[in-house]
C-alpha cells in the first residue's frame, strides 16, 4: 500500500543518516476504503493526493513542535506492507508497524523555498485552524495553496544540500 508520512526537514536528515524513517506515532495517510467512502467520487490518482495533503497538514504539526524548526512541509511516499486502518482517527490514518526502509521510498515531497514563511505562520496557527478560527484557517489555506516539490529517493543528498 502506497502511505504518505509526514515529515520535516530534521527527519529527512535522519532518513539519509539511519537509511530508514520512523513515522511519529506510527501515522501515515493512504487511500483507505474509508477515504473512499468519505467522498462521492473521484479516481484513486485524486484520493491518494487527498491523502499526501492530509500527511503535509500532518507536517505542519510536527514543524510546530520542533526547537528549531525548518520551514517546510515534508511528506515521504513509501509502499509499505503491513499497516492497520485506523478509521477511528481519520478516514485516511494508517499505522505502520515499524520503520520504512529507504528502498521502499517511492518519492520525497517539500515545499519550495518561497512557502517557508506561509508554512511557518501555518505551522503557528494548526490548532486553532482545527478548533474553526476562520483566521487561523485562512492562514492555514495560504500555506495550503503551495505544491509541494517532487524529488526521488536518490536525490536526497542532493536535496538536502540545497536547504
Amino acid at each position: 500500500m502506497r502511505v504518505y508520512l509526514p515529515a520535516t526537514i530534521a527527519m529527512l536528515r535522519e532518513l539519509e543518516t539511519a537509511g530508514e524513517f520512523r513515522a511519529r506515532s506510527g501515522t501515515g495517510f493512504a487511500l483507505t476504503p474509508a477515504l473512499r467512502e468519505s467522498y462521492a467520487s473521484g479516481s484513486d490518482e485524486e484520493l491518494e493526493y487527498a491523502a499526501l495533503l492530509d500527511a503535509a497538514r500532518a507536517s505542519l504539526r510536527l514543524i510546530a513542535a520542533e526547537e528549531k524548526p525548518e520551514p517546510r512541509r515534508v511528506v515521504i511516499s513509501a509502499d509499505v506492507e503491513e499497516v492497520t486502518l485506523r478509521a477511528d482517527l481519520d478516514a485516511a490514518v494508517v499505522r505502520l508497524s515499524g520503520p520504512v526502509k529507504i528502498a521502499d521510498v517511492a518519492a520525497i515531497h517539500v515545499d519550495a523555498a518561497e512557502a517557508a514563511e506561509s508554512v511557518q505562520a501555518a505551522a503557528a496557527v494548526i490548532d486553532q485552524a482545527d478548533l474553526g478560527d476562520p483566521d487561523a484557517e485562512f492562514t492555514l489555506g495560504d500555506a495550503e495553496d503551495h505544491e509541494l516539490a517532487w524529488y526521488a529517493p536518490q536525490e536526497l543528498p542532493f536535496l538536502l544540500e540545497l536547504l
